[in-house]
């Protein structure tokens, strides 16, 4: 079977959301605005730009690719905290700024929990298979304990599977594994 690494998960991903992106985008379409109105122009004042940019955000709202572009904008570190300059996947960039920093650390925070709890279950899952069944109870006494200890460790293994199927599953591992 093959393994994909997760570099080459996440360009596979990307190339599926930039397909979904130039078939289905609003702003893709012949008849569509140019590429460069999506930002700010040079000189271009505050004021004109916030209106402008609503009306921009109109037309994503209505895009039935927005939700692969606004990803491909966050992957591609589209926008900016201190700047309004343009407007992709139905945010503005300073919003594509501050959902990057939010994901960024919401991902580290879940990334970290549940790799603790994949050291725990495989912690858990090393101790079960050392153990030594209890010789007391004669040949009868030690099968059950040896059936036991065989189940619990079958258990403990299945969800570290599901655990690592659930990440494969995310990071688009599943597609092409």
């Amino acid at each position: 079977m093959h393994r994909m690494t997760s570099t080459q998960a996440r360009h596979r991903r990307r190339a599926v959301l930039q397909s979904v992106v130039d078939v289905g985008a609003v702003c893709a379409q012949p008849r569509a605005l140019a590429p460069g109105e999506w930002f700010r122009k040079d000189g271009e004042g505050i004021g004109l730009w916030r209106t402008r940019s609503r009306e921009l955000l109109r037309v994503c709202a209505g895009c039935p690719a927005m939700d692969a572009c606004r990803e491909l904008a966050l992957r591609d570190g589209d926008g900016e905290a201190h700047t309004d300059e343009l407007v992709c996947g139905g945010m503005t960039g300073q919003q594509l700024a501050r959902a990057r920093a939010r994901q960024t650390k919401r991902l580290a925070a879940a990334v970290a929990a549940e790799w603790r709890q994949l050291a725990d279950l495989t912690v858990q899952l090393h101790r079960e298979a050392i153990k030594n069944p209890d010789k007391a109870g004669g040949q009868r006494g030690q099968a059950l304990a040896q059936a036991a200890q065989n189940t619990q460790a079958r258990e403990l293994a299945a969800k570290v599977r599901q655990i690592q199927s659930a990440r494969r599953a995310r990071t688009g591992w599943g597609e092409a594994a």
